[in-house]
């Protein structure tokens, strides 16, 4: 078993080989998380925000969207790769800022967000309950998380991706730790009491999930 500082050299090495190209035509794998932008704008729109943390947010192509989409809004992107964050900053978005961190520990104050995403990031995460602490503290009463990811619901797929398959990644220099199914999910947002309000196994085997911070 590889060492939680292990994974993020991986993933920080991963990234920043990525960084340059990671919205070009020549991303490669990483175009499967354009298939995201548009099922976590639709889960925004359902409700009025004011502050909204992409936690994960690599060279910020969500908040490059979302940025344009709701102007009067504050944005802020968080990534723990500093390729990816020197990226994002050339890009100058509005009422947007940038931090170089680890959302294991979001360096942000209490009760900061109405929204908090994360796609594509949290199979990453040596320690996921840290990252649900985090957004607990830093989620407004009421507020959301919207999770994106992968996710399987055959035990079989499940254990194979998880035992096989992202060991033999980490070998290739990928830093994926660990893919959720809903049981897990579950178990994180009680730990960290907060509510799942849904979780579902969305095409292409795509986690979607919004999770509640409960209100006061």
């Amino acid at each position: 078993m590889r060492s939680s500082k292990s994974y993020k050299e991986l993933s920080v090495s991963e990234f920043s080989r990525a960084a340059e190209k990671y919205e070009t035509d020549h991303a490669g794998v990483y175009n499967i998380c354009k298939k995201d932008y548009p099922d976590i704008l639709e889960e925004i729109e359902k409700e009025p925000f004011t502050d909204l943390l992409d936690a994960g947010c690599g060279t910020a192509p969500m908040l490059s969207l979302l940025s344009s989409r709701f102007p009067e809004a504050h944005f802020t992107g968080i990534d723990l790769t500093p390729k990816m964050i020197e990226v994002a900053k050339r890009k100058q978005l509005p009422n947007t800022i940038f931090v170089c961190g680890d959302c294991e520990n979001l360096p942000f104050d209490d009760n900061s967000f109405d929204v908090i995403i994360c796609s594509q990031s949290i199979h990453h995460y040596p320690h996921p309950q840290d990252f649900f602490q985090s957004v607990k503290r830093c989620l407004r009463p009421g507020g959301r998380l919207i999770l994106r990811d992968m996710t399987m619901k055959n035990p079989i797929v499940h254990w194979f991706v998880n035992k096989i398959e992202l060991p033999f990644l980490n070998l290739l220099g990928y830093g994926d730790v660990h893919c959720y199914n809903q049981a897990e999910i579950k178990q994180l947002c009680q730990e960290a009491d907060l509510i799942l309000e849904s979780f579902e196994q969305r095409k292409g085997l795509k986690l979607h999930a919004v999770i509640r911070k409960k209100k006061e």
